[in-house]
């Protein structure tokens, strides 16, 4: 089995889910599909394919989903919808939603794991 590094997992399943929560938010809020697509600097097909549930499927705590609902306004261009990502994906890294993924799509991370948040030394 390969092992995920905690990255990958950001990549393959938390971005693309915030991807999906946005696209809700901003089709709920009168956005076109197309300006869905041009603000998240994806696809029409992939919009869709959010919008109908058939991609990025993971699930995030109400807080997070909150969150996103409430970025989803001051996104206007991808300027702004880049700084709201990157502020939601700190959140996400600061209630460790990407830890619990981990340990679900893992199986061999501990639970309670908080390698990725240790203190380390460097090496001199």
């Amino acid at each position: 089995m390969m092992m995920l590094q905690p990255q990958e997992v950001e990549v393959y399943y938390i971005l693309p889910a915030i991807r999906r929560e946005l696209a809700l938010e901003l089709k709920r809020l009168g956005r076109s599909q197309r300006a869905v697509a041009d603000v998240l600097g994806v696809t029409g097909a992939a919009v869709s394919q959010y919008l109908s549930g058939k991609r990025a499927q993971t699930e995030f705590p109400v807080a997070l989903r909150k969150e996103i609902a409430h970025a989803a306004p001051r996104i206007t261009d991808r300027e702004s919808m880049v700084r709201e990502m990157q502020r939601i994906l700190a959140s996400a890294r600061e209630d460790r939603v990407i830890c619990r993924l981990h340990e679900k799509l893992a199986g061999d991370i501990p639970q309670g794991c908080d390698i990725c948040f240790a203190k380390t030394e460097v090496a001199k």
